[in-house]
């Protein structure tokens, strides 16, 4: 009996050390490649001409996590010529998605730097006659200061829209054997309501990602998506 629960035991452990390392993730992903983010972000496309800007939410500090979760980051501001609107555009990449080190998502970061989250919803970006962005919407506010927030993230092939469809996408990856690369790709503006339009942020989006080369468009939306616009 001793003997044949000894058999059991260690039968269980040998198929929990090959699931084990069936799970572990061996193979690393990065749609960025030798791209630079700041070759992949246009400066200047039809009425909007944009200036380098820092990060002032979770900005980028020597030794912070910040540093360590993104290997590269562009920050700027876009000014519309005709309009006087103004758009800034963070694009964040990160070559690891892991347990320790995930995107930094909006909802989050916002909060931790004072910030109240007045609205937040899921949406989709129409894109082209077939193609949609899953992106968020955000509403924050700190004292007087209020910002229209809109932004999405690729981690790997997946666009996940909240914290848990990113648990669950980075999962799926692990399951799959890979390490994937990750992306947060944020516009914000300044405005002077929470009830003001969202609608330049929404169309600011598909023009700029119109104006990067197609071949380059997978960095921001996935493989999938960019090939279906």
């Amino acid at each position: 009996m001793s003997r044949r629960r000894d058999l059991l035991i260690g039968g269980a452990c040998a198929a929990a050390g090959v699931a084990g390392y069936g799970l572990t993730p061996r193979r690393r992903i990065s749609l960025l490649g030798a791209d630079r983010l700041e070759d992949i972000a246009p400066r200047r496309f039809g009425d909007w001409t944009s200036a380098d800007m820092d990060d002032e939410v979770a900005p980028k500090e020597e030794g912070s996590l910040a540093s360590r979760l993104y290997g590269q980051s562009v920050g700027r501001l876009y000014t519309n010529a005709r309009t006087g609107v103004q758009v800034m555009l963070l694009l964040a990449w990160g070559d690891t998605q892991s347990n320790a080190l995930q995107l930094h998502r909006p909802e989050v970061c916002y909060p931790a730097f004072g910030f109240e989250i007045v609205a937040s919803e899921a949406v989709r970006l129409p894109l082209s006659a077939t193609a949609a962005l899953p992106a968020r919407s955000l509403t924050v506010r700190r004292g007087d200061r209020i910002e229209q927030v809109l932004y999405w993230t690729r981690l790997g092939e997946y666009l996940p829209q909240t914290v848990q469809e990113q648990r669950v996408d980075r999962i799926r990856a692990a399951m799959a054997g890979s390490v994937p690369d990750g992306v947060l790709v944020r516009l914000n503006r300044t405005v002077s309501s929470t009830a003001a339009p969202v609608a330049s942020l929404r169309d600011f989006a598909p023009e700029l990602l119109a104006a990067i080369p197609a071949a380059r468009r997978k960095v921001l939306l996935g493989t999938a998506l960019a090939r279906a616009i």
